[in-house]
């Protein structure tokens, strides 16, 4: 089994925000991520967008030194799709707890909270 080597979405932008981030991502059509994911119509799976989210916020939310302990109220609403440009705002609730959401032109794609505990 070969290893995934295009796995991330290019960051176009970033702009902090009160408690949180906006980071705002392309979607670059050649990711492995769309091989074989529906050929005729590839999407961006739901656990790619949560690990995304997940690596962001431990980036720009200053999480590093945590893991993922629970996932709340996920929701996935709109597919996500190659060559889009999304906004991912990462919303910190608590020193163990951040918000994120996908957003486009085309509306909310996905929101969730993660549950974070300390390596």
């Amino acid at each position: 089994m070969s290893k995934l080597k295009n796995t991330t979405a290019q960051v176009t932008g970033v702009e902090y925000i009160e408690n949180g981030v906006n980071v705002s991502l392309h979607i670059p059509a050649t990711l492995d991520y769309f091989n074989g994911h529906f050929p005729q119509a590839p999407i961006l799976a739901g656990v790619v967008q949560l690990d995304w989210a997940v690596n962001y916020a431990k980036q720009y939310l200053s999480l590093a030194d945590h893991s993922v302990k629970n996932v709340e109220i996920l929701k996935f609403k709109m597919v996500m799709t190659p060559g889009m440009d999304v906004v991912l705002t990462l919303t910190k609730k608590s020193e163990n707890k951040f918000g994120f959401a996908y957003n486009s032109d085309r509306g909310n794609h996905a929101s969730g909270r993660v549950v974070t505990q300390l390596l």
